[in-house]
């Protein structure tokens, strides 16, 4: 089971946080995210382990615990596609975002719309 671990402590480390959901079983996989632009963390990753009730009883006891002074919050990661298909995403733009032309007032600086277009 992929767990989503939110509020990390900015300054953890991944090997920390393995340690920290290996008390509950097995990991295969950690993952905090790092903001590509500042090169530090942007405060949320990913643990991955295989066990679901060994997640699960991490994530019941992980949730809501204080690490460094920040309250993590730890739950299921959701599927990309689930996300991306909840979001009314997935490339179709059909209607999108109001789904219509707006006009624009493209004429003189007076604003009484002489000589303007609207498109």
């Amino acid at each position: 089971m992929n767990l989503f671990i939110g509020s990390l402590p900015y300054d953890l480390e991944e090997e920390e946080l393995r340690e920290l959901f290996e008390e509950y079983g097995q990991v295969s996989s950690v993952k905090i995210i790092i903001d590509r632009a500042t090169g530090k963390s942007k405060g949320f990753g990913f643990v991955d382990m295989p066990n679901d009730q060994q997640a699960e009883k991490a994530m019941d006891e992980l949730d809501g615990a204080e690490i460094d002074g920040r309250t993590i919050a730890v739950k299921k990661a959701e599927d990309k596609r689930d996300r991306d298909s909840s979001r009314g995403g997935g490339g179709n733009f059909k209607g999108g975002y109001g789904g219509g032309r707006q006009n624009f007032n493209r004429g003189n600086s007076r604003g009484r719309g002489e000589g303007s277009e609207n498109y």
